[in-house]
């Protein structure tokens, strides 16, 4: 049976898009407390369901599916912008195809705006009132208003009009970095996008027997399954060690693994990764925000979408990728090294590199020289850094990996950064390989 949160969230899930929600409404509803209602709204607006906006309300929104994850909603540039709504408060839902600068005569924004779009634009009365006519919303800039008339405009057509105190260069840096932003979290691979989901997943309850065991490994093929209690929630993991040399009549719950490690659905892959490795797991359960059973994630999941990762072209680059675009491999004395030019990005306020772009370009060069031997994942599990002189704007450093050790399951290596042939910094690095 769904719990009061559950019914809340399948409640406004039920909404239209673009309905106003209360905890009010919903409490006397769902004849839930106002404290129920009020987590309730909160978690609906994590999971992306409703966006709540200053002196607007909470509204129900639809939810993005990752692929156009880049496309904004007019509710999410209020929130961007730090705005507020003049009118057309029905059309915050929309979804916006592209935004366009108005600092141009009326002929060339006639020719410019239309339908999805968003003019940015000053205090223009006419200006205002032409983009709604035209099916665009409107952005005005510096804080100005406009007529009564226009508002009720916005109203009848359902198109929004915002104002920001932002002038109009700072408010088309933001709406673009904000796309930025979401364009690099969609190429990050979550444990939601490769999970075998609850319904395909073997599990057990916590009341089975052994001899449940031995025949629900007979019926999938597998020996590690998680134990699920009456409301759905993981609470052990029984394996084939488990249950060697046990009574078949004996309940699972007296010989399981209690209180395992699980993972969230919205957790990157990256760090399952990590987190398999240092506990040596073979499978995870996978819990939702309630705790229930979601499915699991095995060792190989992981590793086929670590290999899908680096085969994928970044659309919106991190600073790690811009860090390491700035690398040039080479050789040095007969050993393998890498140039890095050290430009103003990558610099601290003294104008010489910041630690963190150091500690970056050392890491990379280890992990590159390491999996070249290796041919596979890595984990750095350890990394000891001595920053010995300061690399100015302009300075072309050589990275020097040397493999110290290297076997099955591990290895270290010592890094040397040279500014011409002057020693500025050593790290010794040690991690760990993911099996397949």
């Amino acid at each position: 049976m769904a719990t009061k949160h559950e019914q809340i969230i399948r409640h406004i899930d039920s909404l239209p898009v673009g309905e106003k929600i209360s905890v009010r409404q919903i409490a006397k509803e769902l004849n839930v407390s106002e404290g129920t209602a009020y987590r309730a709204i909160k978690d609906a607006e994590n999971k992306g369901y409703v966006s709540t906006i200053e002196r607007v309300g909470t509204i129900r929104i639809e939810r993005k599916k990752k692929e156009n994850i880049e496309k904004l909603t007019y509710v999410e540039v209020v929130n961007i912008i730090d705005g507020q709504v003049l009118g057309g408060k029905a059309g915050l839902y929309k979804t916006l195809t592209k935004f366009v600068i108005g600092a141009m005569e009326m002929e060339a924004i006639k020719r410019y705006t239309g339908p999805g779009n968003l003019l940015i634009v000053g205090n223009r009365t006419e200006v205002h009132e032409f983009a709604l006519r035209a099916g665009a919303a409107v952005l005005i800039t510096g804080g100005f208003d406009t007529s009564e008339e226009v508002k009720q405009l916005a109203d009848e057509l359902k198109l929004p009009i915002l104002s920001t105190s932002y002038d109009t260069f700072t408010v088309a840096t933001m709406i673009n970095r904000a796309i930025y932003d979401q364009l690099i979290k969609k190429e990050i691979t979550l444990v939601d996008d490769i999970l075998t989901h609850a319904e395909e997943s073997a599990s057990m309850s916590v009341k089975a027997t052994v001899a449940d065991w031995y025949a629900k490994k007979r019926e999938t093929n597998h020996s590690r399954f998680p134990v699920l209690d009456s409301m759905n929630r993981v609470v052990g993991i029984v394996t084939g060690k488990d249950v060697i040399g046990q009574d078949e009549s004996l309940a699972l719950d007296k010989i399981m693994t209690r209180n395992p490690l699980t993972v969230g659905r919205n957790v990157s892959v990256a760090s399952v990764a990590h987190m398999m490795i240092w506990e040596g797991i073979e499978m995870l359960p996978v819990v939702d925000d309630q705790k229930r059973f979601a499915g699991i994630i095995s060792r190989q999941d992981v590793l086929k979408a670590l290999q899908m990762i680096q085969r994928q072209p970044h659309v919106g680059e991190t600073i790690d990728d811009t860090i390491t675009k700035q690398f040039t491999a080479g050789e040095y004395a007969g050993r393998q090294a890498f140039d890095f030019e050290v430009t103003p990005q990558m610099t601290n306020q003294l104008g010489t590199i910041s630690y963190g772009v150091f500690t970056t370009i050392m890491t990379e060069a280890a992990t590159r020289v390491f999996r070249q031997q290796k041919k596979g994942e890595l984990a750095v599990e350890n990394l000891t850094i001595y920053y010995l002189k300061p690399a100015q704007i302009d300075s072309v450093l050589r990275i020097e990996p040397n493999i110290l050790e290297v076997g099955r399951k591990f290895g270290k290596v010592d890094v040397e950064v040279f500014n011409g042939e002057e020693l500025i910094g050593k790290a010794l690095m040690m991690c760990k390989l993911i099996e397949k």
